[in-house]
């Protein structure tokens, strides 16, 4: 089975999905997407499929979000995208797709839901 885990190596919980992903034998893609971040497209897409609204996947704690006023006022859903293409700090951590779904690993064990059982 192929993955796909949106990653922060800095972030404990993706650590511990990425821990998991690897305990049911799979070896995943890991993007790191401070560093590649998705497309506006694919990161549309990617919440989407994981049934969140836009505004479940972003970090409000992060300093970028009270920056750019996004907690000021309810900014809709192509705001959001934008502000989290441009500031990928914003994206909430791990998204992770498999073959069986797309899910926000957080926390980390919500990603079993699309892997195959551990035998």
């Amino acid at each position: 089975m192929n993955a796909v885990i949106y990653h922060n190596p800095k972030c404990s919980t993706s650590r511990n999905a990425l821990a998991l992903i690897r305990q049911a034998g799979i070896e995943p893609e890991v993007v790191e997407y401070l560093r590649d971040p998705p497309s506006r497209a694919r990161l549309a897409e990617l919440i989407e499929a994981a049934g969140l609204r836009v505004r479940d996947a972003i970090r409000t704690k992060e300093t970028v979000y009270a920056t750019l006023g996004l907690a000021d006022a309810e900014p809709g859903d192509d705001a959001l995208l934008d502000a989290m293409v441009a500031n990928p700090i914003l994206i909430q951590r791990p998204l992770v797709q498999t073959a069986l779904g797309t899910r926000m690993a957080r926390p980390a064990e919500v990603v079993l839901e699309i892997l195959p059982p551990v035998k």
